[in-house]
């Protein structure tokens, strides 16, 4: 993501990102403002990543213009396009490096811009001048803004809804409102970069500050039982080890010859008496 002064192709802010989205335009944009002040106007191209409200009720709370590139129409564009070309030099060279994070693609990148852009002579900027020495020469006043109304710019609004136990949930976390708006829509303000406190905003209510719910060991699962109360992991199956007994038996026992019964039909008398 650049950022690039239009009148002397200085880099306002250059960065990697995890991805392209608003919220990394948005990063870009706070970053570039912080550095180098308010510009009077931004352009941006035709992608939805540019066009969201958050990005015109930010220009509107700074007095920027705010500007998009024509559809279809590159030209429109050309000079990041170029700035894209000489770039296409960095991305070849730390191939070769091969950083493993974010963080340490940007340090190379960093290395770049001093020693092989801001100080070397550009061509649209006249015999040997350089993007730095052209910037340094602007006269145009820069307009700057303290932090807290920079950040005041950046804010997000939405709207959520407060659930049975007075909290509203929000980046998957939840915020204690209070018991009262259960079943209420309210108005949350917050800053992208710090999600930790909320501004909540309802109708015939001063604003007040919501803060994020930490589940702490009080508030999360049960604790374990003692030692002695637990139970022992089985290490066997009692109904097989009971039914291990008498199936042994039951196999002796069908192995053991069997005793012949006696039949008293065959057994001879000793008298003339029958038995």
């Amino acid at each position: 993501m650049a950022f690039l002064d239009d009148a002397t192709r200085y880099p306002l802010h250059v960065s990697f990102y995890p991805m392209l989205d608003a919220r990394c335009v948005e990063d870009a944009f706070r970053e570039a403002v912080r550095k180098h002040g308010v510009p009077e106007s931004v352009y941006f191209d035709n992608g939805k990543q540019y066009r969201t409200k958050w990005m015109a009720r930010t220009c509107s709370k700074l007095g920027t213009r705010l500007l998009y590139a024509r559809p279809y129409s590159p030209e429109s564009t050309g000079k990041v396009e170029r700035f894209n070309r000489t770039f296409e030099e960095f991305i070849n060279e730390v191939r070769l490096e091969d950083p493993q994070t974010i963080e340490a693609l940007n340090q190379w990148l960093g290395v770049w811009l001093d020693e092989r852009y801001l100080h070397k002579p550009h061509r649209a900027l006249g015999k040997g001048v350089t993007p730095l020495e052209a910037y340094r020469r602007e006269g145009t006043p820069i307009r700057h803004v303290s932090a807290e109304e920079l950040a005041h710019a950046f804010l997000h609004s939405e709207t959520r809804k407060v659930d049975k136990a007075g909290c509203i949930s929000f980046q998957d976390k939840k915020y204690e409102v209070g018991v009262h708006f259960v079943g209420c829509k309210v108005e949350i303000t917050y800053d992208p970069q710090d999600t930790n406190e909320l501004t909540v905003d309802y109708p015939g209510f001063d604003s007040w500050k919501a803060k994020r719910m930490v589940m702490s060991e009080r508030t999360g699962k049960r604790p374990s039982l003692p030692e002695k109360m637990t139970k022992e992991p089985a290490g066997s199956s009692r109904l097989l080890q009971g039914a291990k007994r008498p199936n042994l038996e039951r196999k002796a026992a069908a192995m053991t010859p069997p005793v012949p019964a006696v039949s008293f039909r065959h057994i001879g008398k000793g008298g003339t008496r029958h038995v």
